[in-house]
């Protein structure tokens, strides 16, 4: 004899699929992991605000002291002090009359006027015992830099 269809009762049909407890447990387990990996990379966002505060950026530069000596009439002696994160095979140096990464085969041959110490218009001179460089104003003025 054939076996006699099986009638669905109104319950049956609106009933949800039956998932196993596997499924679920794998489910919850997703949802935490993708939790949690939200919240560490809040956390590292912040962390490298807050650890990097006042790194500089690769071959950048900025003054951390500039001390200025006017006691002498017709001269002004300046000294400043610069922090730099140079790139491999770069110096702190001047550019621009402005602290700057520069080649440092530049500084160990001590060709100061190849890194453009002097401000645009202005002329380079190495000082005879190489020990720094002039910057001569069209003007006739003249600024010495010595290299300590």
């Amino acid at each position: 004899m054939a076996p006699s269809p099986r009638i669905r009762s109104k319950k049956d049909v609106n009933a949800l699929p039956s998932m196993s407890s596997t499924f679920w447990a794998i489910m919850i387990l997703a949802s935490l992991l993708i939790a949690y990996c939200n919240l560490v990379s809040s956390v590292m966002e912040i962390l490298d605000l807050t650890m990097f505060q006042g790194q500089l950026a690769a071959g950048t530069c900025e003054i951390v002291t500039l001390d200025r000596d006017s006691s002498q009439p017709r001269r002004t002696i300046a000294r400043q002090t610069a922090r730099c994160a140079c790139k491999k095979g770069q110096i702190a140096g001047t550019t621009r009359a402005r602290p700057a990464c520069v080649d440092a085969r530049i500084i160990k041959t001590k060709q100061w006027c190849e890194m453009l110490p002097c401000l645009e218009g202005e002329g380079c001179d190495l000082l005879i015992n190489r020990s720094g460089w002039t910057c001569t104003q069209p003007g006739g003025r003249i600024k010495t830099t010595t290299v300590s």
